[in-house]
């Protein structure tokens, strides 16, 4: 293990001095400093290179044969396209996995909301969202397809379940979870398809000039309309009360009715197909955060577990359809 991470050590080094000498041309020889600009789940790192001039970027590293940089330059343009304020990618080395981008500064929405500012915050998100899927066109994205919301949910017996808490599901329970596995799916196929960012959280939004800045978007695809409200608003790491929920939900609906976007006429439609496009989405980020703790030795997101928990027994507790998922977390936990 002690070799291995020496490896790693030198590895990430070696990639930093090429960064450094890549960023170097770019920049026609100007003096920089590089410091590290955010902690990311992946193998990306984002330096932020400052000048003395006081113009700075953010560096992205992303290790080829790990991480593709091609998506991110395509989703940056059509976010941009959109209206949406996401980074200006001013160079790219795509064979050596460097990205020269804008900074869109140091503020997230995670660090800045509260309880006075959030429906402002929020409000603007929502605007952001509302362009972002108003500009969906054919061809552009990869759909959100039965595949990945079953591989995506398959985390969760996988990692959560077996690797995390160490139990062995019955046939029963495997047979439950099944169930509600097709439900979900069903589900999300069902709703109209957009462009969805797949991360939209307050983690990924910077307080900015024009209101959101918008990063982490490289694994956009075509999928359910509901996806990135409710990625919104029950995030990972900061929660809200059900009525302001509900509230915010029903500012987005109006302004999507109103704007033409394909939404359910009925509101009761879109807050139940809202609900279980969120269920879906926890039990992936269960099994994401446990994957992240034992494969890939980052234990820090799975402090943020219950949370996610709690999101699902209160859904699952709601309809009686997915009462077999409400029984088995009672069982688990």
């Amino acid at each position: 293990m002690l070799l291995m991470l020496e490896f790693s050590m030198i590895h990430a080094d070696s990639r930093r001095a090429a960064l450094e000498s890549w960023l170097a041309a770019q920049l026609r020889g100007a003096r920089f400093s590089l410091a590290p600009a955010s902690v990311d789940a992946s193998f990306r790192r984002y330096f932020r290179a400052a000048l003395p001039d006081g113009r700075s970027y953010v560096v992205m590293d992303a290790p080829p044969g790990k991480e593709d940089c091609r998506p991110f330059v395509h989703v940056a343009g059509l976010l941009r396209a959109a209206g949406v304020h996401a980074p200006e990618v001013h160079a790219g080395d795509l064979a050596q996995g460097f990205l020269l981008l804008g900074d869109l500064g140091t503020q997230t929405y995670l660090q800045e909301l509260n309880a006075d500012n959030a429906a402002r915050l929020l409000g603007d998100a929502t605007d952001a969202l509302l362009r972002w899927q108003l500009a969906t066109r054919p061809g552009e994205l990869p759909p959100y397809d039965e595949e990945l919301l079953r591989r995506e949910m398959d985390l969760f017996p996988e990692w959560y379940v077996s690797r995390h808490l160490g139990v062995e599901l019955s046939n029963a329970q495997k047979s439950g979870l099944e169930g509600i596995f097709r439900l979900l799916a069903e589900s999300a196929l069902a709703q109209p398809a957009v462009y969805v960012h797949r991360d939209y959280m307050p983690r990924n939004l910077m307080l900015s000039d024009p209101n959101p800045g918008v990063l982490d978007f490289q694994d956009a695809v075509l999928g359910p309309i509901t996806y990135d409200m409710v990625s919104l608003l029950r995030d990972a790491f900061v929660s809200w009360d059900d009525e302001r929920v509900l509230d915010w939900s029903v500012r987005y609906w109006e302004k999507a009715k109103r704007a033409g976007l394909p939404v359910e006429t009925d509101f009761a439609e879109f807050w139940r197909a809202f609900e279980w496009m969120g269920l879906q989405r926890h039990l992936k980020v269960l099994g994401i955060f446990a994957r992240i703790s034992y494969r890939d030795g980052k234990p820090k997101y799975l402090a943020d577990t219950p949370r996610f928990i709690g999101y699902a027994r209160a859904v699952s507790g709601r309809y009686a359809a997915l009462a077999p998922l409400a029984r088995l977390l009672d069982q688990l936990e």
